[in-house]
């Protein structure tokens, strides 16, 4: 994979990862995979596409991990699973809950890197945050995460993990028992029920720059879309891109979940310096394509990011200028502000709560909703801009060659 500078994006295959057991798993194979993987350990094709259906219902619809609980798939077959497969999930290395409920985990995959997702709580819904990458391949300039490096791309298992983990966490899969269906039906537990979930959104707005890590995050959407997979509508679901143009189309015919921006700034200057993918991407470039993207219209408007830092992008001119430029490209739109969240080592601080109220009130009376979002999870560094995966005390000039090599367009492996 490529990293954004003066080169476009181009996709390129690697193997994923083998386990150190030699065992597949499950989470984050297509229905088409699950068969064919299957069929491979040897259980007889005829078999396999109705013994997929039934392995896809247990992990999705009711998140076991014990083949032994798949109670409707007969002993000899759960044996074969066990010796060939794994479920299972990211390891929780640690797990943070914030003084305003907001959850956030630092998760281990197999071969030890790391990442973190959120879970924000409010009053009529529960949205969390996922990860794309170990690390980012952008270096926007206001982001925690931006100073890292981009270790690797995640897989499409190690994504939905994220949100299975979350399910787990919250205690929201069904509780008892079904009445099991198949050939080898059994009469279980009639207690089976499916209460309400805390979990309702997800927003693609973790660690890393999800269209830099395109077919991963498509694969794992669609399972997270599929209505016998873990059944979340596509209106619940956000995506947020930096601004990787030749990627945003695909995004809305290919997966179709929202879009996010994340804009920052409405002058070149400013943008250039705070989200250096501008240099490659311009700002009328990036509105044109937003203007493009399939399926935005006023009931589904596109989401424009819009971090307040102080002295920097948040003059009443630059309200102003937000709002032509949304009226100029026709955007159905609406402005999240972002109070910029501090982070050790940061060279920007949050613009005063009058000066974000007083740009909210501009873009306002534009025609177009700006709510100030309120930060979460702060102390305990889970808010927008605030993931990393590990402490890591990082000098400015190191920062800088950081910033230079992902600027410069380096090939770094995925």
């Amino acid at each position: 994979m490529q990293i954004p500078g003066f080169i476009d994006p181009v996709p390129v295959p690697r193997a994923s990862t083998s386990r150190a057991d030699g065992k597949t798993a499950i989470v984050g194979l297509t229905r088409a995979e699950l068969i064919a993987a299957l069929a491979a350990a040897g259980i007889p094709e005829k078999q396999a596409k109705m013994r997929a259906s039934q392995v896809w219902h247990w992990v999705y619809n009711r998140g076991v991990v014990d083949f032994d609980l798949m109670a409707n798939i007969a002993c000899d077959t759960r044996a074969v699973l066990a010796e060939h497969f794994v479920v299972g999930r990211p390891e929780i290395a640690q797990a943070q809950v914030s003084t305003d409920g907001t959850r956030k985990w630092l998760l281990r995959f197999d071969d030890g890197n790391e990442a973190e997702c959120v879970f924000i709580p409010d009053a009529d819904r529960g949205t969390l945050c996922v990860s794309a990458q170990v690390g980012c391949t952008l270096n926007c300039r206001f982001c925690f995460t931006g100073t890292m490096k981009l270790v690797r791309n995640l897989t499409p298992g190690e994504i939905v993990g994220q949100v299975m983990l979350a399910r787990d966490a919250l205690g929201e899969w069904p509780t008892g028992a079904a009445q099991a269906s198949g050939d080898d039906a059994a009469v279980l537990d009639g207690n089976y029920t499916s209460e309400g979930r805390m979990l309702t959104n997800i927003v693609m707005m973790g660690m890393g720059e999800p269209l830099y890590n395109f077919e991963a995050v498509k694969s794992a959407l669609h399972i997270v879309m599929d209505a016998t997979g873990l059944g979340l509508s596509k209106r619940r679901i956000t995506l947020s891109t930096s601004g990787v143009v030749p990627m945003m189309a695909r995004a809305g015919e290919e997966i179709g979940v929202n879009l996010a921006v994340s804009l920052h700034a409405v002058t070149k200057e400013v943008r250039d310096e705070i989200v250096p993918i501008n240099k490659r991407y311009g700002i009328d470039e990036l509105l044109a394509a937003c203007a493009a993207y399939p399926g935005a219209n006023n009931a589904r408007r596109i989401t424009f990011e819009y971090v307040m830092l102080k002295d920097k992008n948040d003059s009443d001119d630059d309200a102003r200028e937000l709002v032509r430029l949304i009226r100029k490209y026709r955007l159905p739109a609406k402005v999240n502000l972002i109070p910029f969240n501090p982070w050790p080592g940061s060279d920007y601080l949050c613009s005063d709560p009058d000066r974000i109220v007083r740009f909210s009130d501009i873009v306002f009376r534009g025609g177009i909703s700006a709510p100030v979002r309120r930060p979460r999870g702060r102390d305990i560094m889970a808010a927008c801009g605030q993931l990393k995966s590990a402490s890591e005390k990082i000098s400015r000039a190191e920062l800088d060659r950081r910033s230079a090599e992902k600027e410069a367009g380096w090939i770094v492996a995925a």
